[in-house]
């Protein structure tokens, strides 16, 4: 296996000696300022570079040694708190004057706390009921940020010959316009029913859940014809957990500990950029 760590900051060169000594590898290669490989390592070393890492800010993976990103043909991406920074819900609640009680849910549902994750959308659409639609637009453009490195890894994603599936358990009002702006290949999120310009608190349709956003993922590759080994699948909360476990290789991006314990690979500093340093 190869050891790649990454910094968000330029890596110093005074971790590398340590680096190889803790992982039992060989050679060092600089990879570009942020990141190093590490040829050979040890995986039974993961205990004492959990320590080392989590002490300097550092996000370290084991990849298999010749593994390319070419070798993929799909990245799955979760969108709030994953490809975007915010969780749109919570923002939208905040035009209610409610965005604590549907963040705390919101939050408690990504820990994996509130096992069904039906009833906590459908708790928190509802207590939107009556708000302007408007209020969509105002998040969209006043709080909806990109994730640190987004456009990057999509790029160079695509540059590998990727296609690229936006799948969410938020609002398609949101996945539309980024599918429109960052050109994604696939969607699929929740229908926010809208009556007379304003929000009635209702989802509409089959509500997106753990169980459909792996479908989606299956699905995908399906139309692609390749195996869902070849797809990577980014998230943060418990509900990617079965899309990530249907990939080949799962990312945890600054995730929920639940996520980050199950995942291939957790970036917990970096960006999401920092996918194409591992291959």
């Amino acid at each position: 296996m190869n050891l790649v760590i990454q910094s968000l900051a330029p890596l110093a060169a005074e971790h590398h000696k340590p680096l190889t000594a803790l992982s039992r590898g060989s050679i060092l290669t600089v990879i570009d300022p942020h990141a190093v490989r590490i040829d050979n390592a040890d995986v039974a070393q993961r205990a004492d570079l959990d320590v080392y890492c989590a002490t300097h800010s550092l996000d370290y993976a084991f990849v298999e040694a010749g593994r390319r990103l070419t070798d993929f043909g799909l990245v799955a991406m979760d969108m709030d708190s994953t490809l975007i920074t915010i969780e749109c819900v919570d923002e939208i609640a905040d035009f209610c004057g409610l965005k604590a009680e549907v963040a705390a849910i919101t939050e408690a549902a990504m820990r994996g706390e509130i096992k069904d994750f039906n009833e906590s959308l459908t708790r928190r659409v509802a207590l939107l009921k009556g708000l302007d639609a408007s209020a969509l637009d105002k998040v969209y453009e006043e709080r909806l940020r990109l994730s640190p490195g987004a456009e990057r890894m999509l790029a160079g994603a695509k540059a590998a010959g990727l296609k690229t599936l936006l799948v969410s358990g938020g609002f398609t009002f949101f996945t539309e316009k980024l599918q429109a702006r960052l050109n994604l290949d696939f969607t699929r999120a929740n229908t926010l029913e809208i009556v007379d310009g304003k929000l009635t608190g209702r989802v509409l349709g089959e509500i997106v859940n753990a169980d459909v956003k792996a479908r989606t993922l299956r699905e995908a590759c399906d139309k692609l014809g390749i195996e869902p080994s070849r797809a990577i699948a980014m998230g943060d909360g418990s509900n990617d957990l079965k899309m990530m476990a249907a990939a080949g290789l799962s990312v945890a991006f600054r995730a929920k500990p639940v996520v980050r314990e199950a995942a291939s690979v957790a970036f917990n500093h970096v960006g999401l950029d920092g996918l194409l340093r591992l291959f």
